[in-house]
């Protein structure tokens, strides 16, 4: 079965190192909560706020050994008025067997507002 694990995190700044660095932090943390290998992801999406254009943040799964084939696309976010700033948002499509309520997702540097009733910070 196919499952979406979500993650978002936010930057202080528009610029490619940040930007890279940040999805890379989310994107190995979403894969160590829930034991996750790249032959399990189908596709992941990622999504960016329309103040961020400085890099494409799927560059960071190319940093993750193994990661290579794995299919990604960037979108920009819907501009909503008052919406989280400088954010990046993740669905990664994952093939598992654990249970829609026991997917963690990941929520970071200021973007556990989105969802604090999925942020695994909130959580312990």
């Amino acid at each position: 079965m196919i499952r979406g694990v979500r993650g978002a995190i936010t930057v202080k700044e528009d610029n490619e190192a940040e930007l890279v660095s940040a999805t890379e932090k989310l994107i190995r943390q979403m894969i160590e909560e829930n034991q996750i290998t790249a032959d399990q992801v189908a596709s992941i999406l990622f999504t960016v706020t329309n103040d961020l254009k400085a890099a494409f943040p799927a560059k960071a799964v190319r940093l993750i050994e193994g990661w290579r084939y794995v299919p990604v696309m960037c979108m920009q976010e819907i501009p909503v008025p008052d919406s989280l700033k400088k954010c990046i948002r993740v669905m990664m499509h994952v093939n598992t067997n654990t249970a829609q309520e026991d997917i963690m997702h990941v929520y970071l540097e200021g973007a556990e507002v989105l969802r604090p009733d999925l942020s695994t910070s909130n959580q312990a």
